[in-house]
């Protein structure tokens, strides 16, 4: 997850990232995590800060991930959700990020964890993704963000679900909204919320879409 880079830093963030405008796409998982990339033209607009792994494993959770499933994770950080819902599982995932340090780590956590037939990892601008292929997308992204994201989110098969860590989607209703605590090592912790939309989500007429 990372925090926004502004003139004034406000503290929310993304265990994901916010990708850049411009897009490399990076090789498979099989590749050498310390292997040179072109770097992004645009740096990324929050800094990386990790989502709690009981956060993690409660998003997939409300995702209901079930064989078949291929879960996107739009600002994949580490890689640790995408990682997860491979070892946990055994579904295809795919994590993309801006940042080539994240990429870097996200591939080295593939590799450990030996999930390197499951799990690919992208350097893509997630504002220009095409999403058709997800049953599962995740998400840490500021609410105008999410937002942002919808015209492509609309577009899932229907049945497909979507899980935002702590932000919601203005002018879509969610499905379900889970309130947690995480008290672990992680630097992250204290109170979470997670929400879940499933496709085509409701719309909530009482915010603006």
């Amino acid at each position: 997850m990372r925090h926004p880079i502004l003139p004034i830093l406000t503290l929310v963030a993304s265990c994901h990232f916010l990708a850049g405008s411009t897009a490399t796409t990076l090789a498979q998982t099989t590749k050498a995590a310390g292997e040179t990339q072109k770097a992004p033209a645009k740096r990324p607009d929050v800094i990386f800060v990790p989502t709690p792994q009981k956060v993690v494993d409660k998003m997939l959770e409300m995702a209901e991930v079930k064989k078949g499933d291929i879960v996107y994770d739009l600002g994949c950080g580490d890689g640790r959700i995408v990682v997860t819902a491979a070892k946990k599982y055994g579904v295809k995932a795919i994590g993309f990020d801006v940042d080539l340090e994240r990429i870097k780590e996200s591939l080295a956590n593939v590799k450990s964890s030996k999930v390197e037939h499951l799990v690919t990892i992208k350097q893509e601008d997630i504002f220009t993704l095409d999403l058709s292929e997800a049953s599962v997308v995740t998400l840490y992204l500021l609410p105008e963000l999410n937002v942002k994201l919808m015209p492509q989110l609309r577009k899932l098969k229907p049945g497909s679900r979507i899980v935002s860590h702590d932000f919601d989607m203005r002018g879509a209703k969610p499905l379900q909204v889970h309130s947690m605590s995480a008290s672990d090592d992680e630097s992250n912790e204290g109170g979470h919320t997670i929400y879940k939309w499933v496709v085509p989500w409701e719309k909530d007429d009482g915010a603006k879409n």
